[in-house]
């Protein structure tokens, strides 16, 4: 799959973009174990063209991450092409419009999802956007704003047109959320249509190398992209490529390596953000590398007080002498 001059391989998976998840450490540890591509934290249109420190600091990427894409996000059509300049600068393999997350503080305000219930702007701003910048743009959304108003059909059609390079679908409407199940039905009557010629990357419940396979096998899609499943489980990507390559099932990865991971990543969160915050942004992830641990409750709640990184290191070994 090709996206523009970009080659991402046979059956790519991507990181999707994540607020407070796919940070530059998070994204460090995904490609050590085989994300293809990844995404920014979706970074607001208004807080950079405000210059605000919180945004401007998710546009800092490096070399080794490549390829990767800036995710931006908003509801005012101007901002939205003052930001895509402005994260132009940084140098991204791609340039990706949120259209899709359905949090209220967000698409109520028109942004995200938002734009589902006003498609003709939707394609507008991305046609403006694309001749706004250099690199190639791409997009991600979700089926329509409800159930009476899935327009991925003729969106994607429209968006194409408008100049963009990929294509990212959700398999939910924006008023499930993340609720019921991921409907990929529509996504693969968007990839079958003869019409379309970018890659279609579809998104929605890829949790296991099973899914991933079916996914690929039944719907036709170009490439996968894996968020919420990837959170506490970066190893995915490895335990997927791996079965997409062989069929066989990788053995679930031990104690001893998941505390591993763990300092690793911690080591790198600190480095990037500083000791204080780079504790306080592990904690999420922390939380969820071990899950599955018998009678862990205790530990698990030191895992997310503790300030003290020294500290922090120290209950990771003893987790790994206890349980490992």
């Amino acid at each position: 799959m090709k996206i523009a001059g970009t080659d991402l391989g046979r059956e790519p998976l991507l990181l999707a973009p994540m607020e407070n998840v796919s940070d530059a450490s998070f994204r460090y540890i995904c490609k050590e174990y085989g994300a293809d591509m990844m995404f920014t934290e979706f970074v607001s249109a208004d807080g950079l063209i405000r210059d605000v420190y919180k945004s401007r600091e998710k546009l800092v990427i490096a070399d080794r991450e490549r390829p990767i894409g800036i995710q931006i996000y908003g509801h005012i059509p101007e901002a939205l092409l003052q930001a895509a300049v402005i994260a132009q600068e940084a140098c991204p393999d791609v340039i990706d419009i949120n259209f899709g997350c359905p949090k209220n503080k967000i698409a109520k305000r028109g942004a995200g999802s938002g734009w589902l219930r006003d498609p003709g702007g939707m394609v507008d701003i991305t046609r403006r956007l694309v001749q706004a910048v250099k690199v190639p743009v791409t997009v991600k959304t979700r089926l329509g704003w409800d159930e009476e108003s899935i327009i991925i059909e003729d969106l994607a059609e429209a968006l194409q047109d408008a100049g963009i390079a990929a294509l990212t679908i959700h398999g939910r409407t924006r008023t499930q959320m993340y609720k019921g199940e991921a409907d990929w039905t529509p996504i693969a009557r968007v990839r079958a249509n003869p019409r379309m010629h970018i890659p279609i990357i579809g998104n929605g419940d890829i949790c296991t190398p099973q899914q991933a396979r079916y996914a690929f096998d039944t719907y036709g899609v170009d490439g996968i992209m894996i968020g919420r499943a990837s959170f506490g489980h970066p190893w995915l990507f490895r335990e997927i490529r791996h079965y997409l390559q062989t069929g066989q099932e990788l053995p679930p990865m031990g104690v001893a390596e998941r505390v591993s991971l763990a300092k690793r990543h911690l080591a790198k969160s600190i480095e990037v953000k500083g000791e204080r915050v780079g504790v306080l942004e592990m904690r999420r992830h922390l939380n969820s590398y071990f899950k599955g641990l018998p009678e862990f409750k205790p530990v698990r709640l030191k895992l997310v007080t503790e300030n003290d990184p020294q500290q922090l290191f120290f209950i990771l070994d003893y987790i790994a002498e206890k349980w490992g």
